[in-house]
């Protein structure tokens, strides 16, 4: 059985698992005063990047990428340094190191999945026990603070009954004082099962509505989004403003496939027009457990910079 990125972060449950502008406009996609750096999800690279951590990340330099958000590692931590170790050899290769996704609750492999082979065919290894905001939610805003980047988001935490959304929550707005008190903004980050009805209501918009709404910001992920069945501009409108940071990544017909940005049928041009409803700040593009990482992440660059000029 194929194990996505989503059911890999799912898995941290089980699957039942500062301010912004507003214009209130929706902005001018072309306008170069509003051009925003490319960034990238290094999960985009997960399985590559622990074998060999500079080179992986010289060779996305190299493609042109300025902005980056890490993930969780094989080798645990950032990619087996201390944050400050990890920021500093992001910067030497002139990039910016935005934001970091740690788990919000305990790691837990769903029944009948199993772990991905990594580059060696063997299956992955991941550390036993991954740090998580409902057990070590003082020690990840800390770090992240000594990494002195902008953006802590949980990549996924429980939401399949209304109790794990009512702890969900209750994880998310204590993490978000406690990012707020380090000068961190905090953020949540989707997937598709967030927009399935759960006793009736949509967690997501229970997420949205029962967390405090500027320490815990969102990270829209908006392929997700869309395989759940929801139009990321509809979105923004209702909550304009709560979205600093997005995650790019394109579906094909059947939103089934992931695919390199341009590659498949979302319609990137119109959410890009109304990212200042949205208050996005930042974007980062993701391809998860792609068959070739480099080449998805420069193909995706290539669309963004050069044919949606976003």
């Amino acid at each position: 059985m194929n194990f996505s990125r989503r059911k890999f972060l799912q898995s941290t449950g089980t699957l039942a698992l500062g301010s912004l502008a507003f214009s209130g406009k929706a902005g001018s996609l072309f306008n170069s005063a509003e051009l925003h750096p490319v960034g990238l999800q290094l999960f985009t690279f997960f399985g590559v990047i622990d074998d060999d951590v500079k080179g992986t990340l010289s060779r996305i330099a190299a493609i042109g990428y300025k902005e980056l958000e890490s993930a969780f590692s094989k080798k645990g931590g950032y990619y087996g340094m201390k944050p400050k170790e990890f920021k500093a050899m992001v910067n030497d290769l002139g990039m910016s190191w935005k934001s970091h996704h740690v788990l919000g609750a305990p790691f837990k492999l769903p029944k009948g999945y199993k772990m991905p082979l990594g580059t060696d065919g063997k299956p992955m290894v991941i550390p036993q026990k991954m740090a998580n905001l409902q057990d070590n939610m003082q020690q990840l805003v800390d770090e992240a603070a000594a990494g002195g980047i902008k953006y802590l988001v949980c990549a996924n935490a429980p939401t399949g009954t209304l109790e794990e959304i009512k702890t969900t929550v209750e994880t998310l707005n204590k993490t978000g004082e406690a990012a707020k008190k380090v000068g961190i903004q905090f953020a949540y980050h989707n997937h598709d099962m967030e927009f399935h009805e759960v006793e009736g209501k949509i967690p997501y918009h229970l997420l949205l509505k029962e967390t405090d709404a500027k320490n815990v910001k969102m990270e829209l992920d908006l392929a997700w989004a869309v395989k759940g069945g929801h139009d990321p501009v509809e979105i923004f409108k209702a909550y304009p403003g709560r979205f600093p940071l997005w995650h790019v990544k394109d579906l094909d017909a059947s939103h089934n496939d992931i695919l390199p940005v341009g590659r498949g049928t979302i319609d990137f041009k119109r959410i890009f027009e109304n990212k200042a409803i949205a208050g996005m700040q930042h974007f980062f593009v993701e391809h998860d457990m792609p068959k070739d990482a480099y080449a998805s992440a420069k193909s995706s660059f290539e669309y963004l910079t050069k044919t949606l000029k976003a």
